[in-house]
């Protein structure tokens, strides 16, 4: 059809720039991702220590891979720990660095895939629209967050109250940058990437901001979605690796029923448990604050209804197993059991959509940062997921009104809007009894 299309309309002034156009999307075609390009991909290198490999040489490849993703597992849930114990401020920055290396291996599978070495500006316009994300994001947070903080300094009230503008007219300057930086030759093959950026973008700066948002409303939130899903990775691998025998899903070859069935079971099991351990302690459950006073993070509070111990009467069937007609159980150990269900039936499709997503690239792993498990994306691709569910559950059966946010809104407002908020809150108590009337 392009020939048929080349050889008409002599006559036609603007046909040789038509021409030229179709050119151009033709040179793009080849650009595109398909049996010629995927080969550009880099395929992972062994970077499995060597005292490691020395130890498990003469095994079986199959047990050997076994080891090397045990050990490592290992060693990445005891930093898991340390991150803990760190407080806050350290889980913040640790979030903060696996977005950035997991925008870096899904940009860097565009680069070499769609062979983008020479579009002008790339790289730069990709890292600076992570800038501006970010920007926003953390921006709002700020503002959120850390009001007392915000109204004491000029320079930040400056940027919280003008952040949404500042924050558009950066993506705006990046998107000008963009069209200013198009080259005919190569304009499919530029908007490819622009939408490879922006769709990275969502995937990940937005999940990783709901992680920390996550965070702010008490540690608990942050660790135990955390843990369902290295759980139910983890459980799922032992059970399918023992007792695996039916194929679960084409995708992920090595998935199976047994697997998925026995790290449901298990995962909920666990965050029940994990949910009773960390209700107990103030540090978990309390919402993480910003005292301006001292200029430090706070877990300090009352604990909420929710890690309270209460008393729940026990359905018949069970009372006649147990011997017991009441249990005593944290609210929050009832919530675990819907996000260990979700973290273990959904969360899996996270993976799998990175499965399909590689496949459709050929290539094996995000990257090969960590030996035995391939890229920090590869180990956070049901993260995400579970983090975007934890926020969305919060939202609608957790958090109520917020009289701290509420109270620094009150303080940024005008001193005459102030006192109409007080005559008005002042009047509304007296109606309900709870302040004595005026003339007293």
């Amino acid at each position: 059809m392009t020939d048929l299309r080349r050889r008409g309309g002599g006559g036609d002034t603007d046909n040789s720039d038509n021409i030229s156009d179709k050119e151009a999307d033709g040179e793009d075609r080849l650009a595109c991702p398909g049996e010629a390009e995927s080969k550009d991909v880099a395929p992972p290198s062994e970077n499995t220590p060597h005292c490691l490999n020395k130890a498990l040489e003469g095994l079986p490849p199959r047990w050997k891979n076994y080891w090397i993703r045990g050990v490592l597992s290992l060693a990445m849930i005891s930093g898991f720990f340390l991150i803990i114990y760190l407080g806050p401020i350290t889980l913040i920055l640790v979030v903060m660095t696996v977005q950035i290396k997991c925008f870096q291996e899904i940009i860097t599978i565009g680069y070499r895939v769609y062979r983008s070495y020479e579009l002008p500006w790339f790289r730069t316009l990709s890292w600076y629209f992570l800038v501006c994300v970010n920007y926003f994001f953390y921006g709002e947070t700020l503002a959120d967050y850390f009001g007392a903080l915000v109204q004491r300094e000029e320079p930040l009230q400056f940027l919280s109250r003008y952040h949404r503008f500042i924050s558009f007219a950066l993506y705006l300057a990046g998107f000008c940058m963009f069209v200013l930086s198009l080259v005919k030759k190569h304009y499919r093959l530029q908007f490819y990437m622009f939408a490879w950026t922006h769709v990275t973008l969502l995937i990940v700066v937005t999940q990783s901001h709901l992680v920390i948002q996550n965070l702010f409303e008490g540690m608990i939130w942050f660790i135990v979605p955390i843990s369902i899903v290295i759980c139910n990775d983890i459980m799922a691998y032992l059970f399918g690796f023992f007792f695996g025998r039916t194929p679960l899903i084409k995708l992920s070859p090595k998935k199976t029923w047994e697997g998925f069935i026995g790290g449901f079971f298990a995962t909920v099991v666990f965050g029940f448990l994990l949910a009773y351990l960390l209700a107990q302690f103030q540090y978990f459950v309390c919402p993480v604050g910003y005292n301006s006073e001292t200029y430090r993070f706070t877990v300090e509070c009352e604990p909420s209804e929710l890690f309270i111990l209460q008393e729940y009467t026990l359905p018949a069937v069970v009372q006649n197993a147990l011997g017991k007609e009441t249990v005593q159980l944290y609210p929050f150990q009832i919530h675990s059991i819907f996000l260990s269900s979700f973290g273990s039936l959904i969360g899996p499709f996270g993976g799998f959509f990175a499965s399909g997503f590689k496949r459709a690239f050929k290539i094996k792993d995000f990257a090969d940062t960590i030996p035995g498990h391939g890229g920090i994306m590869d180990r956070f691709d049901c993260q995400y997921l579970m983090a975007t569910f934890t926020h969305v559950y919060i939202g609608s059966f957790i958090r109520g009104p917020n009289p701290t946010k509420v109270l620094q809104q009150l303080l940024g407002l005008q001193p005459a809007q102030q006192l109409s908020i007080f005559n008005t809150l002042s009047s509304h108590l007296r109606e309900r009894g709870m302040l004595p009337p005026a003339g007293l």
